[in-house]
Parts: C-alpha cells; sequence; structure tokens
C-alpha cells in the first residue's frame, strides 16, 4: 500500500505517518474536512480472514474515494484515520474472531484526505463450519454518537501514546 500523495489532496493538510498491527506503515494526509454519510445508503465490503478487501458495493466506493480496482486486494484498514484508535480495531478483530458480531463507530479516511464517520456492524462468514470471511455493514451514525465517540478515543489514543 502506498502513501498518499498529494496530487489526492488538496491543501490545506497535514501529515501523518501511520503504523499498521501487521508492521507495515505509511504515511497518510489528512484534510480536516467531514463528508456527510449519504442518507439511506449502506456501506458493504467483504474481506478475507486477514482484513484484505474482497467485496466492495458502490456505496463504499463512492465514500472511500477509491476506485473499486484501488480498493480489491488492499487491506481495509486503507481506510484507518490516524484519529482511530489501535484499541477500537484490536476489539472489533478480537470480538469477530470469537464469532461475535462487532458494533461500532469508525472515522474512516478516505483518498483525498477527508474523513467519514460509520457505524459498522461486522460479521464472521462461516461455510462448512470454519471461518472464510468478514462482511461489514456501515450505515449513517448518530451524531450524538459521534460526538461521544470523538472524546472517547482522543483519551484512548492519548493512553496509547503513554
Amino acid at each position: 500500500m502506498d502513501d498518499m500523495t498529494t496530487k489526492d489532496v488538496q491543501e490545506p493538510y497535514t501529515k501523518h505517518l501511520l503504523h499498521y498491527f501487521d508492521g507495515t506503515s505509511r504515511y497518510v494526509l489528512i484534510k480536516d474536512e467531514e463528508v456527510p454519510f449519504p442518507e439511506g445508503k449502506l456501506i458493504v465490503s467483504r474481506t478475507d480472514l486477514q482484513g484484505i478487501i474482497t467485496h466492495c458495493n458502490q456505496a463504499f466506493i463512492e465514500m472511500s474515494g477509491y476506485t473499486e480496482e484501488e480498493l480489491i486486494g488492499q487491506p481495509h484498514y486503507i481506510l484507518r484515520h490516524p484519529d482511530m484508535p489501535k484499541v477500537a480495531f484490536k476489539d472489533a478483530w478480537d470480538t469477530v474472531g470469537s464469532g461475535v458480531k462487532w458494533h461500532g463507530y469508525v472515522k474512516n479516511l478516505r483518498k483525498d484526505g477527508r474523513y467519514y464517520w460509520v457505524y459498522a456492524t461486522i460479521i464472521l462468514n462461516i461455510r462448512d463450519g470454519k471461518p472464510v470471511s468478514c462482511t461489514s455493514v456501515r450505515r449513517k451514525p448518530s451524531r450524538t454518537q459521534v460526538d461521544a465517540c470523538t472524546a472517547l478515543y482522543a483519551k484512548l489514543r492519548q493512553a496509547e501514546e503513554e
């Protein structure tokens, strides 16, 4: 996965180095501008068990700002915004990995450096008794919950840095 570039993100922006759980890292360019979640839409994606995107719907393509070709085969964390605490994703993977449905609020990073909030539900897909993939469905989040999560996530990120 490549670093974000100035050809996709207009100024003003800030540059951040993100480190991912698999040992990789990349520079992301953050433009502090929210893109509202579209009314009546659901964002749907499927990943393999390692978190690599294998399917995405049109709403996901439109909200992320990436093309389908740019998304398929990439780790889902291509959308990770630096405001998201690592513990939120650990909780999601641990919960889903144990076979339990996970729900949570996530701030996602678009290709153009802007962001959008979602209320995500992630489930483990089982075939013949074995886990084969994960499906995530995202819907418009409650603004009250987004505000609460913004404050909570800032505290969790601060604790991660200490």
